[in-house]
């Protein structure tokens, strides 16, 4: 038969999860220590003596909830302080300082974890009956304030986390697909998909604390660099719960039927309703894999061999530019180099020719490459975490090895830190540090001077608001044959209590330089509150209008996600 039906979570022999952290990113053993935070405060001039004190949930302002649910809801509902707190923000910096000097804003009166559809549609009737605002939650991942309530226009605040509603009920091996419910964390939806050699192929930063649902309503882009990089392209349909009814889109490969109705939903973040299910295209998991690393002693010259090999039909999986600063940090290079990571994969045969032409076009723009590897044993590593990569080191060295790194341990270097590095930003922030990252998208001929303007004029800004150098570094994450996205970290001391307000300063000038040359106020990293200005100067007018429409219709009461998207 090609359908599955009902594809059972196997937790025989499943080794415990650790605990996540409710303030801060991941998990609370992969933390740094005090000492290690210090270690990283000294890399950054006028930070704090000794790093803040871990957060206690019982310093924290809250309040009894407003609402009592009805007791047909009472058993998916929870009033724990804990559960509260932890879904109180995303992970954000400015959600992680706020949560260090607690003041983590408006904590939600309730937790709900339903476990269907028709208990997601019983919370939201009882919700909009009772001046109850409802934040559709996955992971918690958010890092542009998407899962918080702001202000105080509700009674009471819902948080109706998904991750109970986790299976995948269904699997089409004919038509490669699946039925997944929105609540999959990305380790639970790929360890169900594994039996069948079967994989979504959409591994975020955040795949580990991130959900089926939350891609889709953020519109998530992947690890991978070229090809398929959003989620939107997996999409066969969806079921959406709004407040006006429940819908489903037809199962089909592609359509011309007026506007999509997938569309819609897509990137709404659960302003437009609640994503229950989807059916989503699956590929076969790729044994074959190859990857090396390129240096460049100019950027300049980096970004145009990265331009030729995204309009080139090479297809790497990876292509990540790292400018000198962000190889540094990463422990990719040590002597001021920038580096292209390359990677490759396959399910249906080596791929080392084409690794090695991609390093023949590299060294061609001025790149010193290494000699290509041959393929990867289809036997050895995984695909669930990035291409070309195993499990992530959950290392204690807090920066970049002493060594001067190998090409061929470039790769490696880069892939560690790829994944340890919201931990050390979070170490950061304990010393007062203003750590954080935004990432945008512009087309090939305005990318260098964008670069250059936000080195340029962020860098500027951010000395002037707190009279501190700061350090910005800048990678291309994803790139197409008509442009690029590149992702920028900033770094510099903050003020002692008031860094939240120097981060939304720097960001300020940030939007405006993006404005300014017509890049998108974010690639993949969504909305939300955070980016809600810069959103605002990029969409056209009559689709705001169409979007006002589309929210007075199916949520009259305006209780999903207020403040995103729309006001």
């Amino acid at each position: 038969m090609a359908a599955t039906p009902s594809v059972p979570r196997s937790t025989r022999n499943r080794p415990r999860t650790p605990a996540r952290s409710w303030w801060g990113w991941g998990y609370t053993d992969a933390h740094p220590d005090d000492a290690e935070c210090a270690a990283l405060g000294a890399l950054i001039p006028g930070t704090l003596a000794r790093p803040l004190p871990i957060p206690r949930i019982a310093d924290l302002p809250i309040a009894p909830p407003a609402v009592t649910p009805p007791r047909s809801l009472a058993h998916l509902v929870t009033a724990d302080p804990r559960a509260r707190a932890a879904h109180a923000m995303g992970k954000a910096y400015r959600d992680v300082i706020r949560a260090l000097r607690a003041r983590p804003g408006r904590i939600p009166d309730l937790v709900a974890h339903p476990t269907g559809d028709r208990e997601v549609a019983d919370l939201l009737d009882w919700a909009g009956t009772h001046d109850v605002a409802v934040i559709p939650y996955g992971g918690g991942s958010s890092v542009v304030g998407g899962v918080e309530y702001r202000g105080d226009a509700h009674r009471a605040v819902l948080s109706l986390d998904l991750t109970s509603m986790d299976r995948v009920l269904e699997i089409d091996t004919a038509s490669r697909s699946a039925h997944i419910q929105a609540g999959a964390l990305g380790p639970v939806l790929e360890e169900q998909l594994r039996p069948h050699a079967l994989t979504l192929r959409h591994f975020p930063q955040s795949f580990e604390f991130s959900t089926l649902g939350g891609w889709l309503a953020t519109r998530a882009g992947g690890h991978y660099a070229t090809g398929r990089t959003h989620i939107d392209d997996f999409v066969q349909s969806l079921r959406v719960i709004t407040p006006a009814g429940a819908g489903t889109s037809w199962r089909l490969p592609a359509s011309g039927a007026g506007p999509s109705p997938d569309r819609l939903f897509l990137g709404s973040e659960g302003a437009l309703g609640v994503i229950t299910e989807a059916w989503m295209r699956l590929q076969e998991r790729p044994p074959y894999k190859a990857s090396a690393s390129v240096a460049f002693t100019d950027f300049h010259h980096a970004l145009e061999a990265v331009r030729a090999l995204a309009q080139s039909d090479l297809a790497p999986a990876n292509c990540r530019l790292l400018d000198p600063g962000e190889a540094l940090l990463s422990g990719a290079s040590r002597d001021g180099s920038s580096v292209l990571v390359l990677g490759f994969e396959s399910a249906t045969g080596p791929v080392g020719d084409r690794l090695a032409s991609a390093l023949d076009l590299a060294r061609a723009h001025g790149g010193r490459a290494e000699t290509p590897p041959a393929d990867c044993d289809p036997s050895a590593g995984t695909v669930d975490r990035a291409p070309s990569a195993g499990p992530a080191d959950r290392a204690s060295s807090v920066g970049p090895a002493d060594r001067a790194p190998s090409a061929g341990s470039a790769v490696s270097a880069w892939r560690s830190a790829f994944l340890r590095m919201p931990y050390l930003r979070d170490g950061l922030a304990r010393m007062g540090a203003v750590v954080e990252t935004f990432e945008t998208a512009a087309t090939w001929d305005k990318i260098p001077a964008l670069i250059d303007a936000v080195r340029t004029e962020v860098g500027a800004a951010a000395l002037k608001i707190t009279g501190h150098p700061a350090t910005i570094n800048c990678r291309l994450t994803h790139v197409y044959p008509d442009g690029a996205a590149p992702y920028f970290t900033v770094a510099v001391a903050g003020r002692p209590g008031a860094e939240v307000e120097v981060w939304d300063d720097i960001k300020a000038v940030a939007v405006e330089v993006l404005h300014r040359h017509r890049a998108t106020i974010t690639h993949h990293h969504a909305v939300g509150r955070d980016h809600r200005t810069g959103y605002d100067l990029q969409r056209p007018e009559p689709f705001a209008l169409a979007l006002r429409a589309a929210k007075e219709a199916l949520d009259p009461h305006r209780i999903l996600n207020p403040g995103v998207l729309l006001d």
